[in-house]
């Protein structure tokens, strides 16, 4: 039996960032790298932080059902998980955790149900949020209010995940992250 564990937020709230923080110190797990259809940002390397696919690309993958989910989150931005993750995953004996938005969580735990533990990480308030998206960098004034709008529904479905964890202080909610995701592996 293999397990998965599903980390999903608004974007800006942390889970990237708490996601590779716990694989420093969990072995086990291996690390879903999404596919995307958007382009790289200055850092981001593919393969690695992402498998960019581009519009078209991403749309051919969705045609051959090369997904084991996906998304449209804004007009021709999609995000998704190409099965051969979880193939790959499977034959290393890993347990594979997915750094997913808010509706690819929900999808992956409606289809793995009790073999995942789906957390959702939450910002203290949309304030923090905002300032969050700001001091990242990467938003334009249109895109921040379309970030925030989303982030709003995206946090009433919080109830739809197996745990909340609060980011209001990073190292607490790695360690918090950390400590149920452990305890889950070792059920």
């Amino acid at each position: 039996m293999s397990k998965f564990i599903i980390v999903s937020a608004p974007s800006g709230a942390g889970k990237t960032t708490i996601v590779h923080e716990i694989m420093k110190t969990i072995p086990e797990l291996e690390f879903s790298i999404s596919a995307t259809s958007r382009a790289p940002r200055e850092n981001e390397k593919q393969g690695v932080d992402y498998n960019f696919l581009g519009v078209d690309g991403f749309k051919l993958a969705i045609a051959n059902n090369e997904l084991l989910e996906w998304e449209e989150v804004y007009p021709n931005q999609f995000y998704g998980t190409l099965n051969a993750q979880v193939d790959t995953a499977k034959e290393a004996g890993k347990v594979l955790i997915f750094d997913v938005d808010v509706d690819g969580g929900v999808t992956l735990k409606n289809k793995f149900g009790a073999d995942a533990l789906a957390l959702f990480v939450t910002p203290p308030s949309i304030q923090e949020l905002k300032h969050r998206l700001i001091r990242r960098g990467t938003e334009t004034q249109g895109t921040l209010h379309i970030r925030l709008g989303r982030a709003q529904k995206e946090m009433n479905r919080a109830g739809e995940f197996d745990h909340q964890v609060v980011n209001t202080i990073l190292e607490d909610a790695v360690a918090e992250t950390e400590k149920l995701v452990k305890e889950y592996i070792s059920k």
